[in-house]
């Protein structure tokens, strides 16, 4: 797997569209800015990489663009950033920073987390699929959580993690 799908992890998000009012909350309670730590793989069954990650994120009713800079073992970094629109039902969009171009997202809020479907622009372990979770954990944290199929065993694998607070 490549670093694309650790990255994608640490970046998120613009929706804009008409949003239900329990949508539009969610979003803006995302607004901010955010610092934290995690790991991203750069293949599924190769050995975590330690990241330090900042992002901003503007947040309206209907939209919540969140752009950042991670950064692994002091030598790389890599800019993040994502738009995403919800119909209020669907969230669809394009995250940026993989090295393999734009990748397209789409999926559904569940109570707390954005649950996103990832369709890379380029195979990445086999196929162009993965799935972005966006967790809010309380007022003050939340966690980005990519998982891709590992192709030699066909288990799901938490590719990168990353824990954010509200700084």
């Amino acid at each position: 797997m490549t670093k694309s799908i650790g990255w994608l992890a640490v970046g998120m998000l613009c929706l804009a569209g008409p949003a239900h009012a329990t949508d539009a909350a969610f979003l803006q309670s995302l607004g901010g800015s955010w610092g934290g730590k995690g790991m991203v793989k750069t293949e599924t069954g190769s050995q975590p990489v330690k990241i330090n990650c900042k992002f901003a994120s503007r947040a309206t009713e209907t939209s919540l663009s969140l752009n950042g800079k991670c950064t692994g073992y002091v030598v790389f970094s890599r800019a993040i950033g994502a738009d995403v629109k919800t119909d209020g039902k669907t969230y669809t969009g394009v995250y940026t920073g993989s090295r393999t171009g734009p990748a397209g997202l789409r999926g559904k809020r569940a109570n707390n987390a954005l649950v996103l479907g990832i369709r890379w622009a380029k195979e990445v372990n086999g196929d162009r699929a993965a799935e972005l979770r966006l967790e809010k954990l309380s007022d003050n944290r939340m966690r980005l959580t990519t998982t891709d199929k590992d192709p030699a065993t066909g288990k799901n694998v938490v590719v990168s993690q990353i824990d954010l607070n509200r700084s």
